[in-house]
């Protein structure tokens, strides 16, 4: 069965939808989340990078295996929904955390949602061509970062008067409705090579070029540690706790509206040079938190942050999911996002320890020497 051009769009729309909610009830929390480990629970820096670290890390090993099973079986829709069903699960167990230890096995199980990307992603990948391929990845990133922030205004307007458990507990709710969205409404398309045995995903499947977009997107996830840890240095600077969520808009609505613009750019221009522009945001960031000196270049630190996610985000999953064998989509984008998150552990940890031993400008500048590396290996890497 083929997609018709109204189906591949209600398709996209569906899931564009879903997206939309899921991160909106995700993002009602992370605004709060650094603020949460940190006071409300006592944490230290070091734990909140532990924490952010290990989720990512874990979780993406359950994202290769989702890539893996979805191209053996032949079946994505079960991991989409599934996934969407653990990230509302996660926020009920939050909303009855005590110490920072019981957060653990929920930020994994949050995480763990996200078994749903490397499935859906191929559906987007193959249902859509050279032409528009980059612009459905852009779409569905921007519906992300519009639902992240509505979620983040809830958070703003309401928390002072629900507090943590209450806003948590709300915020599983939307989840739940991308859960029945995707469960009723997604068709699982028939596959016409039913009887052909998968035999699974292995390095040397891997192009050279995809190899080496691997190998220096590993090195940029090494220096690019969580976001918490931006929100807390504002928080050290001199920011009220009530405008950290605002500052956590800035740049997820940054994201929302550059996301689409800059998957498009990557449709005409290519991907590598989009990708250079979201490294060189992302160097203005680290240069503008070390230099930082005044509440407006903070702010403003955090608009570059904004679109060096909205460039960085849909690009680079188009790009993987170009360079990937057909028949293996799924697994190498699981496989991709597994090499990512693992690589998160020791990224935020490396972080937190960094801050908590030496000084909290450190981890920019170790980050700003990771950056231009990948930068020099990304230009060994071939567009097809």
């Amino acid at each position: 069965m083929t997609m018709n051009k109204n189906q591949k769009r209600k398709t996209v729309g569906i899931f564009s939808l879903a997206s939309f909610l899921n991160d909106m009830g995700s993002d009602m929390i992370y605004p709060i989340w650094p603020l949460f480990v940190t006071t409300f629970l006592s944490a230290n820096m070091a734990v909140l990078g532990f924490v952010d670290g290990l989720s990512d890390a874990l979780v993406s090993i359950s994202q290769a295996i989702s890539g893996y099973v979805s191209d053996r079986i032949k079946k994505r829709k079960i991991f989409i929904w599934l996934g969407y069903l653990f990230g509302s699960l996660s926020r009920v167990g939050y909303a009855f955390s005590t110490a920072w230890q019981h957060i653990v096995p929920f930020r994994i199980l949050d995480r763990a949602g996200k078994i749903r990307s490397a499935p859906r992603d191929a559906i987007i990948a193959n249902l859509s061509t050279r032409k528009d391929r980059g612009k459905n990845f852009g779409i569905l990133r921007t519906m992300d970062n519009l639902g992240a922030v509505v979620g983040i205004l809830i958070t703003i307007f309401f928390f002072s008067f629900l507090g943590y458990k209450k806003l948590f507990l709300l915020a599983a709710v939307p989840s739940l409705i991308a859960v029945l969205l995707v469960f009723f409404f997604i068709k699982e398309r028939k596959k016409e090579e039913k009887n052909k045995i998968y035999k699974g995903l292995s390095f040397k499947n891997l192009s050279k070029n995809l190899k080496i977009f691997f190998v220096l997107s590993a090195t940029f996830a090494l220096g690019s540690f969580s976001y918490s840890f931006l929100l807390i240095y504002a928080k050290m600077f001199g920011f009220k706790i009530t405008f950290i969520p605002v500052l956590y808009l800035i740049f997820t609505a940054v994201a929302a509206l550059f996301s689409l613009p800059f998957g498009r750019l990557s449709d005409s221009i290519g991907r590598k040079k989009v990708l250079f522009l979201s490294f060189f945001f992302w160097i203005l960031v680290c240069i503008s938190f070390i230099f930082v000196k005044n509440y407006f270049l903070m702010i403003f630190g955090f608009v570059l942050y904004g679109l060096h996610k909205g460039a960085l985000e849909p690009v680079q999953k188009t790009f993987v999911a170009e360079l990937s064998p057909k028949q293996y989509r799924a697994s190498t984008l699981g496989g991709f996002q597994m090499v990512i998150g693992l690589v998160a552990l020791p990224s935020s940890l490396i972080a937190g320890i960094l801050w908590d031993r030496i000084n909290m400008i450190i981890p920019l500048y170790f980050s700003l020497f990771l950056t231009l590396l990948s930068m020099i290996i990304l230009v060994f890497v071939k567009e097809k």
